[in-house]
């Protein structure tokens, strides 16, 4: 939804606007039935028989949010281990019986909350659903399993560090929501790894991974009937845990300017700018989102792609984004240039901020915002495993499942003056963090971005 991919040009991008606005449709017209179980678990349910395929998503209210900093990565490690051997059956007879099916199963953490996915044919619902409530319900973290994944995600962490992309992107999020836990990485750091035990997994499951926590959602070629059946065969007699779910903060993000320099040998200086945001559940999201839309989420339609790469040649991308979670957010243009540019490159960064507040956008940008946002909309709910996740996330972030007819109505009726509101109220052109990791003698901060 950050806009059109760069590599698209102008007319292709007037071209496409043109035709998602013919093909927007007032409703998308998703059934959806939703059911709340006995022991709280909330079910969504999407019928779509044009394949013989059903789709499941579960979001556990489980993530990063709920472990302390000394166990960071204790959530995202809990979630990997979950297909890792259970009190039923091994890591490898789990993964032999989707794999002889034809069938993927999975989880991963996340900081709001973990995810778990089944695909399977129809024919298959049943033992895909044993599979997956057997994950989910009885996971056993074998030490050898514990060990082994620890080491692969210390692997992927070195690895990482080797991206100039990623440590930019570490150091921002640390410097904007500080001791928060969405200034953590959400796989933790090497350190705090070493310091979870399989004590701290069977606790943290048994306290958060609990019914009245959970979201599901089955899509495909299944009733509504038939899946609320086997749902409450597979996860009815799942227990509530007596732990009350934790009182997690509001994430409170002091704007302030500070730069962070990292000293690499490089050629091309990768640049993050940016500060504090909004909540996913603030009212203004959507004139925020439009108002991105024209800075620098469209693409090549955005007003810093098209200053600071069609008009000065500094990058070959760039972009903003409003990231909003549950408890709050940030705001963050990000791009690369070489080091001698990073200078200028900064200065019409902050020169665009400036503009978005000083003056109302234009009906042409204005409109295509909006055409754009509201017809691409449809594509976020083209597939039974889009729509899954996406019903989750309604969900999960109390969007209200009328959100999925009404989203254009809240696009659409943002206004010019509505634009310029949000840009005075969520941009700041004087107080942000700026991170550049660059070869800095050849980058030369100037003072100013000192």
């Amino acid at each position: 939804m950050n806009g059109i991919r760069p590599g698209i040009t102008g007319i292709t991008a007037a071209v496409l606007l043109f035709l998602l606005s013919c093909a927007v449709p007032r409703s998308y017209a998703l059934d959806v039935k939703r059911t709340v179980l006995e022991n709280g678990l909330v079910l969504l349910t999407v019928e779509r028989h044009n394949l013989p395929m059903v789709r499941v998503s579960v979001g556990i209210n489980a993530g990063s949010l709920h472990e302390g900093a000394d166990k960071a990565g204790l959530a995202s490690l809990a979630a990997g281990l979950l297909t890792e051997g259970t009190k039923n059956r091994t890591a490898q007879q789990i993964s032999e019986e989707i794999e002889f099916v034809g069938g993927e199963l999975g989880a991963s953490g996340g900081d709001d909350y973990v995810t778990a996915g089944l695909s399977v044919l129809k024919k298959d619902t049943a033992l895909g659903l044993n599979l997956l409530s057997d994950i989910i319900l009885n996971p056993l973290f074998p030490e050898p399993e514990i060990g082994k994944m620890k080491e692969r995600i210390k692997g992927a962490l070195r690895a990482k560090e080797e991206s100039p992309g990623y440590v930019a992107s570490r150091i921002f999020r640390s410097e904007i929501f500080g001791s928060h836990p969405y200034g953590r990485v959400v796989m933790g750091t090497p350190e705090t790894l070493d310091s979870i035990t399989r004590e701290d997994l069977v606790s943290f499951h048994r306290d958060h991974y609990v019914p009245a926590q959970t979201i599901m959602a089955v899509v495909g070629d299944i009733t509504h009937a038939e899946a609320e059946a086997l749902i409450r065969e597979y996860f009815g007699t799942w227990h509530q845990a007596d732990a009350a779910a934790p009182d997690i903060p509001v994430a409170t993000t002091t704007k302030r300017r500070k730069t962070v320099t990292v000293d690499k040998d490089l050629t091309q200086a990768t640049i993050i700018l940016g500060h504090g945001g909004i909540s996913r559940g603030a009212p203004d999201y959507y004139a925020v989102s439009v108002m991105n839309y024209i800075l620098g989420g469209g693409g090549f339609a955005s007003r810093l792609m098209q200053n600071i790469r069609e008009e000065k040649g500094l990058v070959y991308d760039i972009s903003s984004v409003f990231s909003a979670d549950r408890y709050g957010g940030s705001f963050e243009v990000s791009l690369q240039t070489s080091n001698e540019t990073a200078n200028r490159a900064i200065g019409e960064i902050l020169r665009e901020v400036q503009l978005m507040q000083h003056a109302p956008v234009s009906d042409q940008e204005l409109s295509d915002a909006k055409s754009f946002l509201t017809g691409s909309f449809p594509m976020r709910i083209e597939t039974s495993a889009r729509i899954a996740g996406f019903l989750v996330a309604v969900e999960y972030y109390g969007l209200g499942l009328e959100y999925i007819d009404e989203y254009a109505d809240y696009i659409n009726s943002v206004s010019k003056e509505d634009v310029l509101r949000v840009a005075r109220t969520y941009l700041d052109a004087d107080k942000y963090v700026l991170v550049v990791v660059a070869d800095q003698d050849k980058a030369a901060l100037q003072e100013e971005y000192r």
